[in-house]
């Protein structure tokens, strides 16, 4: 791993080899940054490796981190019990002693290498010659958008971190300190207005930009970032912009959110561009990560499965259409969207030996997978093995943005707009108005996220921040030895699958702490690296 100030001074001619795939010539060695960005197709190209930089297009740099966040909650298990899982589990199951996670510490070196990479763009692209001076502006508020993104990212798991705003050399950051977290949300939040004030709306995009960051998504991710600072007013004012420049819309059927055959829809305000190429090793990881191991030549790696107690909060609420497109479960006779469930039984041997869909309860902890992010079996890549598929991950969408903009309004006592935003996301599943108001209305909402945004990396950091009746973060009464997870799971009523797999113990969260575990531990070889100048989070030694 490479420590903080040693990515900062990365040679641009690395820089430009991650992104090579998107140029049309290969990198010479006599490029370097006083001379690269000479015409509007080099600052393109660069602003592509921006982009590039929200996975990396692996499953090992980014992806399996935001499946191990919603291990942390009480929806995933770490899921995969025939391999080894210290890495997750030190995690996931709050054993304090995660600071040398390797996870964590990829996901943390990712990215600040991001953020070198729109720092590089944010100071070059200006001096570039460029003639369409509205194209260069909208590049750089391309990389303002996606700057902010990467810290957003490092903020909500880690607190306060380092900021770094240009592509500085390492004498210039030795003795970096942590900024407090309000000073990195301060950044965040300049940045996303400048990006709002340039960059396009969805509709003024080419086809061919369709995926390039827009006024929409910076304004929704702007009023994420106040609403994680509990500025409520802030929130409901930008979130509100959002709903009423009349952008984006929910899509009429929940199932097509997540379909392949949906990509950049009406509901999607930013998402991930997955083109597969076997060839370039391009494409998204997630679908693989999370799927099914008893697949046979369909075989997935089985981290990060569904929590029977995620299915009995969709149960309890009624919700037999988000429920199925959520989780599938072993023994379902039918997967929603699957339109070759038998073909698909049968490229698997039958293993249940009646026709059924099987998620080995030997080798799956809840004997459940993620339906959100499977990909149909006449969608899949010959070579399906290959951590590579072509879904889009969506990152930010509009059902996000109404359920944000209801939390908003109910603190601020506005119960009637908190009502009619959440009751449009419940009527696309057919699901009764909610007429409750303050406390009653704050639960509901909080409710409607969980199932709304299930399994889509919100989870932990809603439970974390929301403020329970008894004055605690609601995680701290979820887990813990008498949290409620933690008691279902090891209680008489407990999950039979759940229950009778024990490679993965059901006592996870019985050794949270609250003064420790509301944040992750900043990667142990930064601390060490920086000779101390970088401070650890509480509670972590």
């Amino acid at each position: 791993m490479k420590p903080l100030y040693t990515i900062l001074a990365f040679v641009s001619a690395m820089l430009l080899v991650s992104c090579s795939d998107f140029l049309e010539e290969d990198v010479r060695g006599q490029e370097n940054l006083d001379n690269y960005f000479q015409s509007e197709s080099d600052a393109e190209s660069f602003i592509t490796g921006c982009y590039n930089a929200i996975t990396y297009h692996g499953w090992w740099q980014v992806e399996n981190f935001w499946i191990l966040t919603d291990m942390c909650s009480d929806d995933l298990w770490m899921g995969n019990t025939t391999q080894s899982q210290s890495d997750y589990i030190s995690l996931a199951h709050y054993q304090g002693v995660g600071q040398s996670n390797g996870t964590i510490s990829n996901f943390w070196q990712y990215r600040y290498k991001g953020i070198l990479r729109c720092n590089i763009a944010i100071d070059k692209i200006p001096q570039a010659p460029i003639v369409d001076k509205e194209k260069q502006a909208r590049l750089v508020a391309e990389a303002r958008f996606l700057r902010a993104y990467f810290y957003f990212e490092l903020v909500k798991n880690f607190g306060g971190v380092p900021i770094v705003k240009g592509f500085l050399m390492p004498e210039e950051v030795e003795g970096i300190t942590r900024s407090s977290a309000d000073e990195v949300y301060a950044f965040i939040e300049s940045d996303l207005a400048e990006a709002a004030k340039v960059l396009p709306q969805r509709s003024q995009y080419a086809a061919t930009d369709m995926g390039r960051a827009t006024r929409g998504a910076a304004l929704g991710l702007m009023g994420k970032a106040y609403l994680y600072q509990s500025n409520w007013e802030a929130a409901r004012d930008t979130l509100e912009t959002v709903i009423d420049e009349h952008e984006y819309d929910l899509m009429p059927n929940f199932g097509d959110v997540w379909s392949v055959d949906a990509e950049n829809n009406v509901e999607s305000l930013f998402e991930v561009q997955n083109t597969y190429d076997e060839t370039y090793d391009l494409g998204g990881s997630l679908s693989i990560i999370t799927g099914n191991r008893s697949g046979g030549d369909q075989d997935g790696w089985a981290w990060g499965l569904p929590t029977s107690d995620l299915e009995n909060a969709f149960l309890a609420a009624g919700d037999t259409e988000r429920l199925r497109w959520s989780i599938i479960k072993n023994g379902a006779t039918e997967i929603a969207g699957e339109d070759h469930f038998a073909e698909l039984v049968t490229a698997q041997g039958n293993q249940n030996g009646d026709g059924t869909y099987c998620i080995a309860p030997a080798k799956h902890k809840s004997a459940r997978i993620n339906r959100k992010f499977y990909l149909p079996y006449a969608k899949r890549p010959a070579n399906y093995n290959q951590p590579k598929v072509p879904l889009n991950h969506r990152i930010l969408r509009y059902a996000d943005v109404l359920l944000m903009y209801a939390e908003a309004c109910n603190e601020l006592n506005d119960d009637a707009n908190a009502r009619t935003a959440l009751n449009k996301v419940r009527e696309r599943v057919h699901l009764a108005d909610v007429e409750s108001s303050g406390n009653d209305l704050r639960k509901a909402i909080r409710n409607e996220r969980r199932l709304e945004l299930a399994l889509e990396n919100h989870r932990i950091y809603d439970i974390r921040r929301w403020t329970d009746d008894n004055g605690k973060k609601m995680i701290c009464n979820i887990m813990g030895p008498d949290g409620s997870f933690v008691k279902y799971n090891t209680g008489p009523n407990a999950d039979k699958y759940e229950k009778e797999n024990q490679y993965e113990p059901s006592d996870k969260g019985t050794t949270f702490l609250e003064d420790r575990d509301l944040l992750f531990p900043i990667p142990l070889y930064e601390i060490t690296m920086s000779n101390g100048s970088i401070q650890q989070n509480p509670g972590w030694h």
